[in-house]
C-alpha cells in the first residue's frame, strides 16, 4: 500500500516536471518570437523638430515610409559628410523604390545648426535628405528616445572653438517608426543597399 502511494506521488511529480519543461520551452519560443518580431521593436523613433525649410516635423509625417536616420552636425569634418554621401548613394541605388525611404539628418549641434545652416549643408548630398534641428532641449529630448550619445568638445582649431563627439551609426526604422537595424560608420553603401532591398 505504501509502495503504491509512493508510486502515485512519483508519477504526479514526473507529470509536473514534464508540464514545467513544456511550459519553459513555450515561454522561450514566445520570447524569441517577440525579439524577432518587427511589430515589437526595441524602441520607436520619436521627435518634434524643425526641418531645413523651417517646417515643424514629427515621426508621424513619415508614416508609411522607411526612415534612414543619422545624427551629426554640419561642421563635422569627416564622419558626417562621408555617411551622408553613403546615404545619397543608397537612395540613388534604390531607383523607383527610393520613394519608400526617407533619409533624415538630425543635428546634435543646435547652437550652430539653424534651419538656414542645414539648408545650405544637407542638399549638398541629396535633395531628398531632410535636415532637422531644434532647441537644445528638443535635441536632448530626441536623443533620449534613441540609443545615442553626443557631447561638446572644446577644440581651439575647430569652428567657433569646439567640435562634437557623437554616435556615428545609421539607423533604420520601419513604416511604423519602429527600430529595425543600424549600420556602423564605414559600412559600404552597397551593403546597406542590399540589406534595405531585402526589407522593402
Amino acid at each position: 500500500m505504501k509502495l503504491s502511494g509512493l508510486r502515485r506521488v512519483l508519477w504526479v511529480l514526473a507529470g509536473v516536471a514534464v508540464f514545467a519543461f513544456i511550459w519553459l520551452l513555450l515561454w522561450w519560443d514566445y520570447r524569441a518570437d517577440r525579439a524577432q518580431n518587427t511589430d515589437d521593436p526595441a524602441f520607436v523613433a520619436e521627435f518634434e523638430l524643425t526641418d531645413h525649410q523651417g517646417m515643424i516635423r514629427t515621426e508621424e509625417d513619415f508614416a508609411g515610409r522607411w526612415m534612414l536616420v543619422f545624427f551629426g552636425f554640419a561642421n563635422c569634418p569627416d564622419v558626417c559628410p562621408t555617411t551622408l554621401a553613403e546615404v545619397a548613394a543608397v537612395v540613388d541605388g534604390l531607383g523607383e523604390d527610393a520613394e519608400k525611404v526617407q533619409p533624415i539628418f538630425i543635428s546634435i549641434d543646435p547652437e550652430r545648426d539653424t534651419p538656414m545652416a542645414l539648408a545650405d549643408f544637407v542638399p549638398r548630398f541629396d535633395s531628398g535628405i531632410i535636415g532637422l534641428t531644434g532647441t537644445s532641449k528638443q535635441i536632448a529630448e530626441t536623443a533620449e528616445t534613441f540609443p545615442i550619445y553626443f557631447e561638446r568638445i572644446e577644440e581651439a582649431s575647430a569652428p567657433d572653438g569646439y567640435t562634437m563627439g557623437h554616435t556615428s551609426h545609421l539607423f533604420l526604422f520601419d513604416p511604423q517608426a519602429g527600430f529595425v537595424d543600424s549600420w556602423s560608420y564605414g559600412t559600404p553603401a552597397e551593403e546597406i543597399l542590399a540589406d534595405l532591398r531585402k526589407r522593402i
